[in-house]
């Protein structure tokens, strides 16, 4: 039976579930690169795999996640919490779950909405702020107009010990030229935005994960571990799919600066839970990081 990953558009969901406050907090540049190369990544979830359980009641969700064995989510939308910073904070303390990034539209960044962002993302503890999508992205004008947005933002940001970056999907490498976008937008924006490679996006467009970390040192402070099979050999789980994971982590900790994986789980095993399949990704990049 083959598996792929489910095409589910991110900016539909935070629409839906949007605070007009969303996005991965981080420190930033160089340093935080080097801190974060000091230590061993965690391991976080993105809300997003489970997010029809996040849509009926947050708390019990974040419970589970904390009893599996995450040290942090990610968010992608914050449901009851919507503006209620100081409340969520208040439950993830109780459930002992720090917060390793959040998805958030570029909007958010800007203007009036950037303050209003930075509060709430303090109080929750959020350092990494990430795009998770954007249709100027690969426009060959707008693509330079929106590097520069996230430049200043970036800028302003660390200011106040936090940090943006952009989240890809597959289209993100098409190309202008010679050059994808993705790597444009690399070369267009400074070291403080950090590349939110999604692993297994990159893999099912036909790219080398490990070598995109390698280029852009010290810019893959948070990744996503996306599980994706490519030719229909193997199952959407970390470890059983087909994505190099050993490589990619071997690049994370050398050069990336890595400081989260984060599990994102978009395709599912038949007749079993998203909750469960989230289980059983986790339990293989365990295993992988474990040298089995």
């Amino acid at each position: 039976m083959r598996h792929t990953v489910l095409p589910v558009s991110r900016r539909d969901w935070l629409k839906a579930t949007a605070t007009g406050a969303l996005l991965v907090g981080l420190r930033g540049t160089s340093g935080l690169a080097k801190d974060a190369a000091q230590k061993k990544p965690g391991l976080s979830l993105q809300l997003y795999s489970v997010r029809n359980d996040c849509g009926k009641d947050l708390d019990p969700v974040l419970e589970q996640v904390a009893e599996m064995g995450f040290e942090a989510v990610e968010f992608a939308g914050y449901h009851k919490y919507a503006g209620d910073a100081k409340g969520l904070r208040k439950q993830l303390d109780a459930c002992g779950l720090k917060v390793a990034g959040t998805h958030i539209g570029a909007n958010s960044l800007t203007g009036e909405a950037l303050p209003k962002t930075i509060e709430y993302h303090k109080t929750i503890g959020c350092k990494y702020l990430c795009v998770p999508g954007d249709g100027r992205f690969t426009d060959p004008v707008k693509s330079k107009e929106f590097a520069e947005l996230m430049n200043r933002a970036a800028e302003e940001l660390k200011k106040v010990g936090l940090a943006c970056g952009y989240h890809n999907h597959t289209h993100e490498f098409k190309k202008d030229g010679d050059t994808s976008y993705w790597e444009l937008f690399a070369q267009r924006t400074s070291q403080d935005v950090v590349l939110q490679q999604d692993v297994g996006w990159t893999v099912a467009a036909g790219q080398d994960p490990v070598a995109l970390i390698r280029k852009y040192p010290g810019r893959s402070q948070i990744i996503h571990c996306k599980p994706t099979v490519v030719g229909g050999q193997g199952r959407p789980i970390v470890g059983e799919d087909s994505v190099p994971w050993a490589e990619i982590f071997k690049a994370c900790v050398e050069v990336g600066g890595t400081e989260w994986y984060t599990i994102e789980q978009e395709a599912y095993l038949s007749g079993v839970s998203p909750m469960e399949c989230v289980k059983l990704s986790l339990a293989g990049i365990k295993k992988i990081l474990a040298g089995g």
